[in-house]
C-alpha cells in the first residue's frame, strides 16, 4: 500500500490530504486571510495521519503544490515537504497549482473549458486554460487582463481567488464564475500517484517552486 501525503499552500487555503494507491482517504483544510500556514500546516498533517491510523514512517512519498501562487505560502509548503522527505528518505513530487485546481473543478464541470485563476495583485493573475480532455489551451502564465482577454477560449468556467475581480468586468461574456471553488490538496491525488508510479521525482535538495514573479514585500507602515 502506497500512502502519499499531499500539501497545498499556494493561496490562503492551507490544505493537506492523504491518498492510498491513488485514492483519496483523508483531507483537512483551513482558510485564513492572514496566511497562518506556518502554524496550521503541521497540525493538518498530523490530523490526516492520525485519522488514518498511521505514522509518517508509513508514507511512500510527499507531493507539494509547485506554484504559481503566494511566495510565502509556497515557501512554507515546499520547505515542510522537503523536511519530511529528507527525514523519512522518501521522494518528493511536485504538482502545478493551477493543474491541481483544474483537477478539482473537472469533477463539477466535466464537459467544460476550465480557467483556474490566482490573484497576482491589481489586474494581473496567474492562469491556465484547459479543456475537458485535459488538453492545455493556454499554458500557465502571469497575465494582465482586460475586458477582452481570453475571448478565444469561451465558453469557459473561471474560478479561484483571481476570478473574483474578473466577475464584474466579464459579467456580459459567455463565462461561468464559480467563486466557491478553491485550491485543494485533493486535486493532487491522481497526478501525484501517476508520477509516483513513473518515478518522476524532484531533487529534494534543489527543488524550488515556480513563483513566476519576484517576491514583493509591502512597505513598512512605520
Amino acid at each position: 500500500m502506497s500512502y502519499i501525503l499531499h500539501i497545498e499552500t499556494a493561496t490562503k487555503v492551507c490544505s493537506v490530504s492523504l491518498s492510498s494507491d491513488g485514492e483519496l482517504v483523508q483531507i483537512r483544510e483551513f482558510k485564513d486571510e492572514g496566511y497562518s500556514h506556518g502554524e496550521q500546516l503541521t497540525i493538518l498533517i498530523q490530523n490526516v495521519l492520525e485519522l488514518q491510523g498511521i505514522t509518517a514512517e508509513s508514507l511512500s512519498a510527499v507531493s507539494v503544490s509547485a506554484g504559481p501562487g503566494s511566495y510565502t505560502g509556497l515557501r512554507i509548503g515546499v520547505s515542510t515537504a522537503k523536511g519530511l522527505c529528507y527525514a523519512l528518505n522518501i521522494p518528493l513530487i511536485s504538482i502545478g497549482t493551477l493543474e491541481s485546481m483544474a483537477e478539482v473543478a473537472r469533477v463539477a464541470y466535466p464537459d467544460s473549458n476550465l480557467c483556474p485563476m490566482i490573484d497576482a495583485r491589481r489586474m494581473e493573475v496567474f492562469s491556465l486554460i484547459t479543456n475537458f480532455e485535459e488538453d492545455i489551451l493556454k499554458p500557465v502564465s502571469a497575465d494582465i487582463l482586460d475586458e477582452n482577454s481570453y475571448t478565444e477560449f469561451e465558453p469557459f468556467v473561471c474560478f479561484g481567488d483571481g476570478a473574483k475581480k474578473m466577475a464584474e468586468l466579464w459579467n456580459e461574456r459567455d463565462i461561468l464564475f464559480d467563486l466557491e471553488l478553491e485550491p485543494s490538496a485533493k486535486g493532487q491525488v491522481h497526478a501525484a500517484y501517476q508520477k509516483f508510479l513513473k518515478q518522476e521525482f524532484e531533487d529534494v535538495a534543489y527543488f524550488e517552486p515556480a513563483y513566476l514573479k519576484e517576491f514583493y514585500q509591502a512597505p513598512s507602515k512605520k
